[in-house]
């Protein structure tokens, strides 16, 4: 088990050069005053004034679209740390000379540096090896804090973490560092460039979003705040709706508000993983929304369990959602959700139909991120969207996830096809014709050829890869061969 550390300061640092941190994409930070090698703190993530360029100058081109996800997420009221770091070395930069070769190894551009070296006079360099918190640590932002940026600022309570998640292992650290430590030139920037593209698209394509991932993993980074390893092991999603509909024996030792904040974390975390973003500035507790989700839609919702949702639900989301948003006309538009057990009364129907706001069981989102975790990218947002009608939700959603189930076998049972007649023919390649003939004997549902040929052209995306294909004379003569099957329970 790894030892544990207390932290009771936070070095404040440009919220992007924190994601930057976290991500992986460097082990470099330039704070304003000198910390010793080994000193541990965490990192808080603030505004970008410190910085003497605005950020299109600053930064990279190929980092720019997390400097305007970091900077969208700061809170007013709020920031959510997520990481803690040692400090395991620096160098004191103080001339133009000392930094060449240092912006294709950071987040920084070379006329940034060069800025903040004529600024300062000195730099500053700090390696900072990075360690995820296990959930964000929300702080209240104090006016001092936006005045200490590069500076230490104290915790409001002492923090007791582990080394458990590292944003880059050993090895990875220890090889980054060399090259930062000898100037090394980075050996694909054109990935990084395209990296920077699909990043742009992986904001509502799941195939998109994998292939992000990829290419983060190839180029020795991280990648977004790591769902996928934290949830690496997916036991937590069978708790999801016993937290919800929570009993005395589940709850033997906690509060009433330790329970529904158990409840309340569980569906950021299922949210989060189905490919929402939530903004933990808008964290729950007196006077705030349970949840808010930015992308791939604004999203707000309450989340309430126990036996059943109190009657007064629908309003308390209202009521609180114009409080916090400061927008009644965006309240109008943003997707409303509550999340609770039992029955809703025809009171709280009525209200929910009336304020158009959805009810879900956590029965439901249970089954909906057991879809997404059997099969990554099942879930499509904007047709889950689609479902969240006024009023209780369960029913068309059960539905919609019913439909993925079933296109899912569909397509599996399409890639069987394509496979079985290779094997008994030794052809290379099947054309859609002969494909179509095959599926028609044993279909598990009745499709046109186009509608078939279609899903073939799907299947065969380099995003997908399950099948591969050979274009003919024109659409109508292309061939597919089976690269990769598509398991489905049975």
């Amino acid at each position: 088990m790894s030892e544990l550390v207390l932290l009771q300061a936070a070095l404040c640092l440009p919220a992007p050069d924190v994601d930057a941190l976290i991500q992986g994409r460097t082990i470099a930070a330039m704070p304003r005053t000198f910390i010793e090698p080994g000193r541990k703190f965490a990192l808080y993530p603030a505004g970008v004034s410190i910085n003497p360029l605005p950020p299109a100058q600053y930064y990279r081109s190929s980092f720019l679209p997390v400097v305007q996800t970091a900077l969208s997420q700061l809170g007013a009221e709020t920031v959510a740390i997520k990481a803690w770091a040692r400090c395991e070395g620096w160098e004191d930069l103080d001339n133009t000379a000392s930094l060449d070769g240092l912006s294709p190894l950071t987040v920084w551009t070379a006329q940034g540096l060069q800025k903040t070296l004529s600024q300062r006079g000195r730099i500053f360099l700090k390696y900072l090896r990075v360690y995820l918190l296990p959930y964000p640590l929300q702080v209240t932002v104090q006016p001092e804090g936006r005045n200490k940026t590069g500076k230490f600022v104290p915790l409001p309570y002492t923090l007791r973490v582990a080394e458990s998640v590292p944003a880059l292992s050993d090895s990875q650290f220890a090889h980054r560092r060399v090259k930062l430590e000898k100037r090394e030139v980075p050996a694909h920037p054109e990935l990084e460039e395209l990296q920077a593209e699909i990043a742009q698209i992986a904001l509502t394509n799941p195939a998109a979003k994998q292939l992000d991932g990829e290419l983060k993993i190839f180029l020795g980074w991280r990648g977004e705040v790591q769902v996928s390893q934290l949830d690496a092991d997916l036991n937590w999603i069978a708790t999801i709706a016993a937290l919800g509909n929570r009993s005395k024996h589940l709850d033997e030792g906690k509060s009433n508000y330790q329970a529904g904040t158990d409840f309340e974390n569980i569906v950021r975390r299922s949210l989060e993983f189905l490919g929402f973003t939530v903004d933990y500035f808008h964290r729950g507790g007196a006077g705030a929304i349970d949840l808010f989700c930015s992308k791939p839609y604004p999203l707000v919702g309450e989340c309430k369990s126990g036996k059943k949702i109190p009657n007064d639900t629908a309003v308390q989301l209202l009521n609180l959602g114009t409080l916090r948003l400061k927008d009644p006309e965006l309240l109008k538009k943003v997707a409303k959700l509550i999340i609770g057990p039992g029955e809703p009364t025809p009171q709280l129907l009525d209200a929910a139909k009336v304020h158009g706001m959805a009810i879900l069981n956590p029965e439901t989102l249970e089954k909906l991120v057991r879809l997404q975790s059997k099969y990554p990218g099942a879930v499509d947002l904007f047709k889950l969207k689609d479902c969240l009608k006024p009023g209780q939700s369960d029913g068309a959603v059960e539905k919609y996830i019913a439909l993925a189930e079933r296109q899912i076998v569909l397509r599996s049972h399409l890639i069987g096809v394509v496979k079985k007649y290779q094997e008994n023919t030794g052809d290379e390649a099947v054309g859609v014709d002969t494909i179509y003939g095959a599926y028609n004997s044993h279909p598990p549902q009745s499709l046109t050829r186009e509608e078939m040929r279609e899903i073939l052209i799907e299947l065969s995306s380099p995003l997908t890869g399950y099948l591969g294909r050979i274009k003919g004379s024109d659409s109508q003569r292309d061939s597919f061969y089976f690269l990769r099957e598509l398991p489905v329970d049975s």
